[in-house]
């Protein structure tokens, strides 16, 4: 199997077809993005380069950017047939529609990938969000973004039934 970092090869001005989100069953990207090209839809599953460990090698391989999403470029026909792939689960909606991703968007992911072969997707919390604290002294505890202050995290946590507000740094959050 042989995927680059992109599958785009030029676009032809079709106003009828755009960029869109399709969610995945888990670790079936490639499968799926190679399974749908072949049958002649324009997929795109963003991958990195990562030189894995192994006890007696090392060897670099090729892994998804966004867990468990491709892209495809579809009209509405095109983007219901591939919901039917065994591989994929839904379309990604926004406002209950197929989000629609502007062409420089992909294009801008694919440029970085070329540039930064191994460069990695992280999510970023946002004010609101509930996470839990993976390590130190409040590890396990759960807690919602109060704040965010560069690298550290201000946590309304709830510990004993009384609201605690810690700083921690996000690398210790998930």
């Amino acid at each position: 199997m042989t995927l680059k970092n992109h599958y785009y090869c030029g676009m032809k001005a079709d106003n009828n077809k755009y960029w869109t989100a399709f969610y995945t069953k888990p670790r079936n990207e490639k499968k799926v993005a190679e399974r749908l090209n072949d049958s002649g839809y324009e997929i795109y599953c963003p991958v990195r380069t990562v030189l894995k460990q192994w006890s007696d090698r090392k060897k670099k391989v090729k892994e998804v950017l966004f867990t468990s999403y491709i892209f495809g470029f579809v009209d509405e026909n095109q983007r219901k047939e591939i919901l039917k792939d065994q591989g994929v689960v839904s379309s990604v909606f926004w406002l209950n529609r197929p989000v629609k991703i502007p062409n420089d968007e992909i294009q801008a992911i694919q440029s970085f990938l070329d540039e930064n072969p191994s460069a990695e997707a992280v999510s970023v919390p946002q004010i609101g969000d509930k996470i839990q604290i993976s390590s130190g002294p409040l590890k396990g505890e759960g807690g919602v973004v109060q704040k965010i202050k560069g690298n550290k995290i201000v946590l309304l946590l709830d510990v004993l039934g009384v609201s605690l507000q810690a700083e921690v740094p996000s690398s210790q959050l998930v």
